[in-house]
């Protein structure tokens, strides 16, 4: 696998850890939950889509690979970037101050590079490693 200039140790790690929670959460039963029902998408610029993040999902790692896979179409290169929405603030682009203040995570795929990797905000502390 390639990686991104910077970010070698990132790539395979989070590539484990996503094979890993991927399998985990595939194997949950198909019961529709919570986690289930698409995220809301906030709009795209470019390439750059921007999704909200149910705040009480803040920090499901399983539920963000559940829906960067039900977001990005297999094969094909896809940046999400991640959002929670708890002033209500309407979603507009560019984003408001209160929503881009409230960033969780961010998904990169990348075809051309052939690396994926996801970041997560620091202070959700999902984990040491990877964060912004």
């Amino acid at each position: 696998m390639k990686t991104w200039p910077g970010v070698t140790a990132l790539v395979p790690t989070m590539s484990v850890a996503m094979t890993v929670a991927m399998s985990v959460a595939m194997s949950v039963s198909s019961t529709a939950s919570a986690a289930d029902v698409p995220w809301q998408l906030a709009g795209q610029q470019g390439i750059v889509r921007f999704v909200i993040v149910p705040t009480e999902q803040a920090t499901d790692l399983a539920a963000y690979l559940r829906q960067a896979q039900a977001l990005c179409e297999p094969g094909v290169t896809c940046f999400l970037n991640f959002y929670t929405n708890r002033s209500g603030a309407p979603l507009t682009l560019p984003l408001p101050d209160a929503i881009e203040r409230e960033s969780t995570a961010v998904y990169r795929r990348s075809v051309k590079q052939g690396a994926e990797r996801l970041v997560w905000r620091c202070s959700l502390k999902i984990t040491a490693e990877n964060c912004f």
